[in-house]
């Protein structure tokens, strides 16, 4: 069994209060094969939610501490974002995920890009939060733009 996030398969748990269904991962959802996580929201975050964005790097430097995830109005969720991380971790090694599908860009599911954390809609290389966590842990990550 792979997880996926959540709004990819039709909750409407992003930060807006929206899914971002795929098709083809809502099907397999329906069908046993994905397990759903938010790690925001396992984290403690409401739906919705102010837009977050990781600032001063990526999530691997969450991770590591030298780094934080920030609201526009420069409000520190980092703590939030760290929780739920570890809350998927948590999941994927119960239900013996080797890999996950995660939405692409977010700073906690991004895998490859996530926004620069000025809220330009600038992308750099680099995961969120969850992705690094996860990859750090052995489990391949993908996004719904990558998935084999």
């Amino acid at each position: 069994m792979r997880i996926v996030s959540a709004c990819l398969v039709g909750f409407p748990w992003n930060y807006k209060g929206e899914s971002k269904t795929n098709e083809y991962l809502s099907e397999e959802f329906k069908k046993g094969k994905l397990f759903p996580v938010c790690p925001e929201v396992l984290g403690g975050q409401p739906i919705p939610r102010p837009p977050a964005e990781i600032k001063y790097g990526t999530g691997l430097d969450v991770l590591n501490s030298n780094a934080k995830v920030i609201n526009p109005d420069g409000s520190n969720v980092t703590a939030e974002f760290v929780k739920g991380a570890f809350k998927v971790l948590e999941i994927a090694r119960v239900i013996g995920a080797k890999e996950a599908i995660l939405k692409a860009r977010s700073p906690s599911c991004g895998c490859g890009k996530i926004y620069n954390g000025k809220f330009s809609k600038t992308l750099i290389d680099g995961d969120g939060v969850t992705t690094a966590l996860l990859k750090k842990n052995g489990i391949k990550v993908y996004t719904e733009e990558n998935f084999k």
